[in-house]
């Protein structure tokens, strides 16, 4: 169950200080160069919609970009060459350029990131816009808000009632249709839908490169992990698949993908590509070219981004790959070694031997075990029970020692937290007896999969702890040794 929506707060003057400080959008905004960046990148990234490009072709736009400028501003105005301009957009203290080799490819490659996007939106604000329309924005919350209420409606009833109220709303507009009544839109409402279309698909299109930034954030986390993992390879794996599955199952994973299955309909492409064309022939809007083929754009964008997915979790796969064939080469050193020392021994000690528990498993097969058997119950008389007259004392009931041992393996998971084994006397150095032989016995008696206990019969140790009277007790026990077998 997902937990309820909750508006976002309002941000505090830290927060809204740590921003101004590292969010690479706002650095890009105070930035010396700013408008130089904003201008070159916006253009080739954003109105020209470029997702990859190479240094080659970059560093020659900017040459003639920074040429254009120091004639018209000024010789020295922009001094340093286009491809330190580069490197320095790229550098992680600013962060506006990814850099990267493509797969199959000796040379590097740049493409904007979602801070440059994010720039350019707020910057874009601050125009003066000579209409704002408000109609369309009206229409679009009322229409949300009823497939919102209605789509999570249960009640048969209600849902037949709002269908039938939007049948009946059509067949009046039909009837005054077929009436010679045809109600057009005006310019002012063709332009004030058209000014939230271009807004709303130019949005739609920045957004596919901060989840593909997304999804690379995912990649580099899961990479850490594996580097930095202790536990067995089926855990890291059921660890790394079950985050790709989160991340496929998550609210943005399932709009991703139900846009992507949308726009792949050969239909809805059909009807997308002929209402765009209707729009873009209309006379009473100003239309932006790049507008007709928007659609175009946004497939391109949303394979570029499937296609990102698909090769980091190739690299990936061969990440694993990569660490399980170091972990068997570890194996077979481990191996040659055992080899090695048995062929070294073998000539220089016949008597060496070695003691096997067992060389075939012992199966017990299900059928084998005995069924349930009920305990007999025995039956109780009380009728002939009389109070006996011998007065006993009671007090050995009360003198009855519990030892914890919870407490017990709280302080061996403690002693064995930065080492690998530790023997009991170790233990006891920090912990001395309290409860005499009793907590001597819990501590032999210990079970905890964090760990386990190994009795060594061929070494004696003693223990000492003093008792209730004062008296000194001594136990000599077989050496004791507590070692790690699972995560602590």
């Amino acid at each position: 169950m997902r937990p309820p929506y909750k508006p976002r707060e309002r941000v505090d003057f830290d927060e809204l200080d740590l921003l101004r400080r590292n969010n690479p959008a706002w650095k890009l905004l105070r930035a010396a160069n700013g408008p130089l960046v904003l201008a070159f990148l916006g253009k080739v990234f954003v109105d020209d919609n470029f997702r990859s490009i190479s240094a080659t072709e970059l560093i020659s736009r900017l040459d003639d970009e920074l040429y254009a400028l120091n004639e018209r501003l000024g010789e020295g105005a922009f001094p340093k060459p286009a491809k330190a301009y580069l490197d320095d957009w790229a550098a992680a203290e600013n962060g506006w350029l990814r850099k990267y080799y493509p797969a199959g490819s000796d040379e590097v490659h740049f493409d904007a990131t979602p801070a440059v996007e994010k720039a350019l939106a707020w910057v874009d604000t601050l125009r003066e816009r000579t209409f704002v329309g408000t109609e369309s924005r009206l229409n679009t919350i009322f229409e949300l808000l009823r497939q919102m209420a209605y789509g999570a409606e249960a009640d048969p009833d209600v849902r037949l009632a709002e269908l039938h109220r939007r049948r009946a709303k059509i067949d009046a507009e039909i009837s005054r249709v077929e009436g010679g009544d045809v109600a057009l839109l005006d310019s002012s409402a063709q332009r004030d839908r058209y000014q939230q279309f271009a807004a709303t698909a130019r949005e739609l299109l920045s957004d596919f490169r901060e989840v593909e930034a997304n999804f690379r954030a995912l990649d580099r986390a899961l990479r850490a992990r594996i580097a930095g993992w202790q536990g067995s390879k089926g855990e890291l794996l059921d660890d790394v698949v079950g985050n790709r599955n989160t991340i496929a199952d998550s609210d943005q994973g399932r709009s991703f993908q139900a846009f992507y299955d949308f726009l792949l309909s050969h239909e809805r492409q059909a009807e997308l590509t002929d209402l765009l064309a209707k729009v873009q022939s209309l006379d009473a809007v100003d239309t932006d070219s790049r507008m007709r083929h928007i659609h175009h754009d946004w497939l391109d964008a949303a394979e570029r981004t499937q296609a990102t997915v698909r090769l980091l979790s190739e690299q990936l796969r061969r990440f694993l790959d990569d660490q399980v064939w170091l972990e068997n080469r570890r194996v077979m050193d481990i191996l040659r070694s055992i080899e090695s020392s048995a062929l070294k021994l073998r000539d220089h000690s016949p008597d060496v031997t070695y003691e096997l528990d067992g060389t075939v498993p012992s199966i017990v097969l299900p059928m084998e075990r005995p069924l349930y058997t009920p305990k007999v119950k025995v039956a109780l008389e009380s009728e002939d029970i009389s109070t006996a007259d011998e007065d006993l004392d009671a007090s050995a009931l009360f003198e009855q020692a519990h030892v914890d041992r919870e407490r017990l393996r709280g302080f061996v998971r403690g002693e064995l937290r930065h080492r690998t084994q530790v023997g009991l006397s170790q233990v006891l150095e920090r912990q001395p007896l309290e409860q005499g032989m009793a907590e001597l016995v819990g501590y032999l008696s210990l079970d905890d999969p964090a760990f386990q206990v190994v009795f060594d019969e061929t070494a004696r140790e003693q223990v000492r702890w003093v008792d209730a009277t004062g008296t000194e007790r001594i136990a000599s026990i077989p050496r004791v040794t507590f070692i790690v077998s699972g995560g602590l």
